[in-house]
């Protein structure tokens, strides 16, 4: 049991049993100890009806704490009993582990709750309590001794504040004797309560986390990999001629795919925070192949807008914020590399679902070869929904919209940097085959080549600025990389033969990938609290999907209207570099000027 003692003045100290609670007088007069009535018999010592002075010795306080005694008197404030557990669930300490420490808690701390006359509390701990960490109450029976003057009463409160795993708790009190205002207060509480799930620290590793990676894996791969995937598609349709539209309106299609699969993120991010983790890998597993399905069978422009740019568009946002959200939840100095692994990801099923398009287009059909696409996204999604797990259960329901997180400077530019990059970041994915075919760069053929190229040079973009983000931090890395996409977007103006644009569009994805799996790490680093990582996620790649919507349709009338290539890549360019300067202000809002700040 632990001691729990108050202050009083010291010529009145005397032989007192660690095991035996006493209060403090409300001015220097000593008022005589009463033994507890026999319904406390834990509070005596067998056999030694006098007691015996144990003093623990007293180690340093944490320089947070106010270690200070004093006896002036602050105001008491009222508050209901409900919140009394809130604060003695924080410093009950562990009952099978020996009193370490002796710590002291201000007034304001219990007072309040307690309804007290005290001036402070002490009592014996081996934790930290404000920490939070290595909680456990065990004890069915707690008592303590408050001065106050009450009659016999009794509640059942269930606490509030505090993230226990607790039924309601019960709390009585009666007063020791009808001539003293001495209030024994009793907690009865089930033994081997323990900490909620959520309290524990991440594992950091682990068979089961690395698991999580995979599931991310092959849900990124069925997210972003089918959108790196539509410059195919874009360059089919207009190659063939089987929509009969501009470059600008096929171009709709990817857009409004890659818009709604980010704009569905700010209802998803609250389901998932809500505990629907698993409803959404179902209703994704369920769109993204239907979508599939339906686009082999259109033969027109506004069935492909909504099988491939509606259905695989919402699928594809039902998995990106599990995706991204889960993986903080089992890693934390790894999570960096454990998110650029899984978001590579993307950067494969950008390479394997164009090359497998491609080929079997060529020899079975369009209709056949977009189905055996279906499948293979049916299948990745079963792995992911096998394996993935979520660790922390959720305590509450989240708002649909955290508004408060845009008070944050800092987060209102990352949500800005975002919508700028996502105007440019495309339009090299979706134009540069057709650029290569139109302009003779390369062959017909080898044009459809250039987009997996491309995203095969992305797989290691999203994992080695990752790796260095680890270490610096990955703002620090997010900066130079998307000021290199931005720069390397306006050399495209200047690259004209075969071997060149192949080195473009090396370096291109190895950047672009960099900077599109940058982002959910560093509004990892950018959200105080991880249970709202869901919803922030959302809203940031809410406004990044309004960038997505008009990209790449802007850079087709462009291209339309002037039939200049040059000024296609200057607006994309203009659009990667503002995004950089973004960044520099969000990292500025942040840790202010600090270059060697580790963000």
């Amino acid at each position: 049991m632990p001691r729990m003692e108050g202050r009083y003045p010291a010529e009145s100290q005397g032989s007192v049993s660690p095991l035996t609670p006493v209060y403090s007088p409300l001015s220097e007069t000593s008022i005589p100890r009463k033994p507890l009535p026999q319904r406390y018999p834990s509070f005596t010592e067998p056999g030694n009806p006098a007691p015996v002075s144990r003093r623990i010795p007293r180690k340093p306080l944490p320089k947070r704490w106010n270690s200070r005694r004093s006896d002036s008197r602050r105001p008491q404030s009222s508050s209901s009993f409900t919140r009394a557990f809130s604060w003695l669930g924080a410093v009950l300490p562990d009952q099978r582990q020996p009193a370490l420490q002796e710590q002291e808690i201000p007034e304001d701390s219990i007072s309040p709750v307690l309804s007290s006359n005290r001036k402070s509390w002490r009592y014996t701990s081996q934790f930290d309590p404000r920490m939070g960490s290595g909680l456990t109450l065990y004890d069915p029976d707690l008592a303590v001794q408050v001065r106050r003057h009450s009659s016999t009463a009794s509640h059942v409160v269930k606490p509030l504040d505090v993230d226990w795993n607790l039924p309601p708790l019960k709390w009585s009190w009666s007063t020791a004797d009808s001539n003293d205002s001495v209030v024994n207060i009793a907690i009865e509480a089930p033994a081997n309560l323990t900490p909620a799930k959520g309290d524990e620290p991440p594992p950091n590793g682990g068979w089961l986390a690395w698991m999580q990676v995979l599931g991310a894996f092959f849900l990124y791969f069925n997210s972003w990999g089918t959108l790196n995937t539509f410059g195919v598609f874009q360059t089919y349709y207009e190659t063939s001629g089987t929509l009969h539209q501009t470059a600008s309106n096929i171009s709709w299609i990817g857009s409004i795919q890659a818009f709604l699969a980010t704009l569905v993120g700010v209802f998803t991010g609250p389901l998932y925070d809500a505990g629907y983790f698993r409803h959404l890998i179902i209703a994704g597993g369920i769109l993204v192949p239907l979508g599939f399905m339906m686009t082999s069978l259109c033969t027109q422009y506004w069935q492909t807008i909504i099988a491939q740019g509606i259905l695989i568009g919402i699928g594809n946002g039902c998995l990106f914020v599990p995706s991204v959200a889960i993986l903080p939840q089992y890693f934390t100095t790894k999570n960096p590399v454990a998110n650029g692994i899984a978001a590579s990801g993307s950067s494969i099923g950008g390479i394997i679902m164009p090359f497998a398009f491609v080929r079997l287009q060529a020899h079975i059909g369009f209709g056949w070869a977009t189905r055996i696409l279906g499948f293979l996204s049916i299948a990745t999604i079963s792995i992911s929904m096998a394996v993935m797990r979520p660790r922390l259960t959720p305590r509450s329901k989240r708002k649909l919209v955290d508004v408060s997180a845009f008070g944050e400077l800092q987060y209102t530019f990352f949500c800005a940097a975002a919508f700028c990059g996502f105007i440019g970041i495309l339009v090299p994915l979706f134009y540069v085959g057709l650029y290569a075919q139109a302009t003779g760069v390369t062959s017909a053929e080898f044009a459809f080549y250039l987009l997996p190229i491309m995203n095969a040079a992305s797989t290691f973009g999203r994992i080695a600025p990752n790796l260095v983000a680890g270490m610096i931090g990955p703002l620090n890395v997010h900066i130079p990389v998307a000021a290199v996409a931005g720069i390397l977007v306006f050399a495209w103006c200047g690259i004209t033969e075969f071997a060149s644009t192949v080195a473009f569009a090396v370096l291109y994805g190895f950047f672009s990938g960099g900077f599109i799996g940058l982002l959910p790490v560093a509004l990892v680093s950018l959200t105080p609290d991880l249970r709202t990582l869901g919803t922030r996620t959302g809203q940031a790649f809410f406004v990044g999907s309004f960038g997505m919507l008009i990209g790449s349709p802007v850079s087709g009338a462009i291209l339309s209207k002037t039939g200049s290539w040059t000024a296609v890549k200057c607006f994309a360019g203009t659009a990667v570099t503002l995004t950089a300067a973004l960044l520099v202000a969000a990292r500025t809002a942040k840790v202010g000027w600090r270059l060697k700040a580790r963000t």
